[in-house]
């Protein structure tokens, strides 16, 4: 297996989190996809595709890592310090260690940037 191609992220407002993700790690969205009862936004970078879902019919709940799902998605970067320093001038808040930084969402789902080498 090379890789992966597409991670898809359950988010309570699409209309929230696709500016962040194109804000803050620099994600381009593509069309909005409609499908009866959700709605899809695709969002390209980091060598793969972002699906951001939001389900209309399900409860608002904040992510919670002890469940069943996902845990935190980590993505390929080249440098920690750019990251740091942009991530400070949007003012997100973070935690940086030697080989990773990490963050969460507007929905609370731990994000982690890591470098390459």
């Amino acid at each position: 297996m090379p890789g992966v191609r597409q991670v898809a992220l359950t988010v309570t407002d699409v209309d929230r989190s696709v500016p962040w993700y194109e804000r803050v790690l620099g994600f381009t969205s593509a069309a909005e996809q409609d499908v009866p009862g959700r709605r899809s936004v695709p969002l390209d970078g980091f060598g793969i595709t972002l699906t951001l879902v939001q389900h209309l019919d399900a409860a608002r709940a904040t992510f919670d890592g002890s469940r069943p799902g996902l845990d935190r998605l980590t993505f390929a970067v080249d440098e920690l310090r750019t990251w740091v320093t942009r991530l400070t001038e949007f003012g997100v808040p973070f935690i940086a260690c030697s080989d990773e930084i990490s963050v969460c969402d507007p929905d609370g789902i731990q994000l982690a940037l890591r470098p390459t080498r």
